[in-house]
């Protein structure tokens, strides 16, 4: 067992793991199983699709690399549960995953920066502008770098091309789409943030 994480490689790297989001709610609150599991639904069902025993088996995991801790907790005539809170170290590893920048992949965006924005706005709507500014300049370096590529290829290849032109299409569309996302941060009030 790693108490610092330092052996597991971090996999926000372009692989997306619902260990980060579970991380991040047990940062708000320590809690159990399902309760995790269906607040992730609840909040995040539309990003993350993974059923309880996926939950567990993830909590297992992060349990074993130190990131969590858990306690078996009694209940009157109902079996025994375990609440788990995160530790150091997984405070560390949520952290460094929430300080990363999200690829201009439309999977990406959609998966790890909807999540990252989601504990971003549970912080405040300062927190959520700056990580929203950060993707947009990510989206328009992405942009670039793709209108570069498809000037180099030539007007023969006619699919490769079209391949090139719908993600500049797609991160176009993003770009709107991270303004709507400004928007709606902005809109929250402390009566309708997120609950932590």
């Amino acid at each position: 067992m790693s108490s610092s994480g330092s052996s597991v490689k971090p996999s926000y790297a372009g692989s997306p793991s619902p260990e980060y989001p579970l991380l991040g709610l047990l940062a708000q609150q320590p809690s159990h199983g399902y309760k995790l599991h269906r607040r992730l639904v609840s909040d995040l069902g539309q990003v993350w699709h993974i059923s309880l025993s996926q939950a567990y088996n993830i909590l297992k995991r992060l349990e074993e690399q130190g990131y969590i801790r858990g306690v078996q907790q009694d209940q009157d005539k109902r079996p025994s549960r375990r609440q788990f809170q995160i530790t150091p170290a997984g405070e560390q590893r949520l952290q460094a995953w929430l300080d990363a920048p999200t690829p201009p992949s439309v999977h990406l965006i959609r998966v790890e920066f909807t999540s990252r924005l989601y504990f971003a706005c549970a912080s405040g709507p300062q927190a959520a502008v700056r990580l929203i500014d950060g993707q947009a300049a990510q989206v328009q370096a992405g942009l670039e770098h793709l209108q570069s590529s498809l000037e180099d290829i030539p007007a023969a290849q006619v699919f490769n091309r079209l391949g090139v032109e719908l993600r500049l299409r797609q991160l176009h569309s993003i770009l709107g789409w991270l303004e709507s996302c400004r928007q709606a941060c902005r809109n929250l009030s402390p009566l309708t943030s997120l609950p932590t």
